[in-house]
């Protein structure tokens, strides 16, 4: 009993005199956070269509996406905010195991998501059968050497838009990010290639990377595919290397963690003094504002991943990486509770889309 009262005795004598105004900002922060993440789903209640979808005109992965929000602050997979999208997303069950709409291009993108969401709701097995089946199908759409794209190949591993169109980072990291969800760790055959393609696509020459991209831009941030010749969506160098670019590069650092790279591993090392030194939360860096809704939820989720309260960029600055992020997408809400990119590309004039990222977001940034 005494131990129990001095315990309690010095919590309090530390909240008082060590950080109160630490606790107090914490708590302001995760008000904030409340008040964004309530008014953004008043404005999805409005924006679901009667079958459960969200923007179903672009298929099936927006509405796995803002589902998956919802679930991750709170909601049931009764709710009448979730039920008749799970429903709508059953709907989408393809004979194949997977979950997109049919004839997509965009197979791995939403059954990715799509198992996400499903397991997001999972509950005393229901969609156990659902998710083997899809995880089955991204498996099999994956780079793994067939049609003579063996390990050698810059294509070995990753995921893309179906087999015969190269692969890319982005549609890879959804691929470890859905079999992470299902409990699929280092020793996973589908996530150990992965990590070859993701491990090609950095800055960085290692034994896992002898592209001739590895020593051209040597930064150690990451780009959009070195598959097909290589292709940096934030463009070359003036020596012919590939610009790395923010969201691609927590999608890398991220990806890594999943696959069960270690902290003192050089490649986890040069991509985080890669977002150290090009830490914001006002635009994708090298990007600008394109994806710009994108990276956010991929910093998140990364920086959350490693495991990092606090981030200090080249000038010496330590960042709080979730209040700085609550604060700039509180600012960004609009007056509807939604938030939308004024650059459109990659569908971030969706509203939908980009209140689906944001919420995804505020997921990992509750302040501890």
């Amino acid at each position: 009993m005494l131990r129990n009262q001095l315990l309690a005795m010095l919590c309090i004598l530390t909240a008082t005199f060590a950080g109160p105004s630490a606790t107090a900002n914490a708590a302001e922060e995760n008000r904030r956070l409340t008040i964004a993440v309530g008014q953004a789903i008043n404005f999805l209640a409005t924006a679901r269509a009667e079958d459960g979808s969200y923007s179903g005109h672009l298929g099936t992965g927006i509405t796995s996406l803002v589902t998956t929000a919802l679930l991750r602050h709170g909601r049931s997979p009764q709710d009448p905010m979730i039920a008749p999208s799970l429903v709508f997303l059953q709907n989408h069950v393809q004979s194949n195991g997977g979950i997109y709409q049919k004839d997509s291009r965009f197979r791995n993108y939403e059954t990715c998501l799509a198992i996400l969401c499903f397991n997001e709701a999972n509950r005393e097995g229901r969609y156990d059968d659902l998710l083997a089946h899809a995880e089955a199908f991204v498996k099999s759409i994956q780079w793994d050497g067939k049609e003579g794209h063996d390990r050698s190949s810059t294509s070995f591993g990753g995921a893309g838009y179906g087999m015969h169109n190269r692969p890319d980072l982005s549609n890879t990291t959804f691929l470890i990010d859905a079999l992470h969800s299902l409990g699929r760790g280092s020793e996973d055959p589908a996530i150990q290639r992965a990590l070859v393609f993701v491990s090609r696509c950095q800055n960085l020459e290692t034994e896992h990377n002898d592209t001739k991209f590895a020593t051209t831009n040597p930064d150690g941030g990451f780009y959009y595919t070195a598959a097909a010749g290589g292709s940096s969506q934030a463009g070359e160098t003036a020596a012919g290397g590939l610009r790395s670019y923010g969201s691609m590069t927590y999608a890398g650092l991220k990806s890594m963690i999943y696959a069960g790279v270690g902290p003192d591993d050089p490649r986890v090392q040069a991509a985080f003094r890669w977002a150290k030194k090009n830490y914001s939360v006002t635009e994708n860096p090298g990007m600008g504002n394109n994806g710009l809704f994108y990276y956010y939820h991929t910093l998140a989720k990364a920086l959350d991943a490693i495991g990092q309260e606090k981030i200090v960029d080249e000038t010496g600055v330590s960042h709080s990486w979730r209040q700085e992020l609550i604060d700039e997408i509180a600012e960004r809400q609009l007056e509807n509770g939604s938030w939308i990119n004024e650059n459109q590309r990659w569908l971030e004039g969706d509203p939908s889309l980009v209140t689906g990222y944001v919420l995804l977001t505020l997921s990992y940034c509750r302040t501890r």
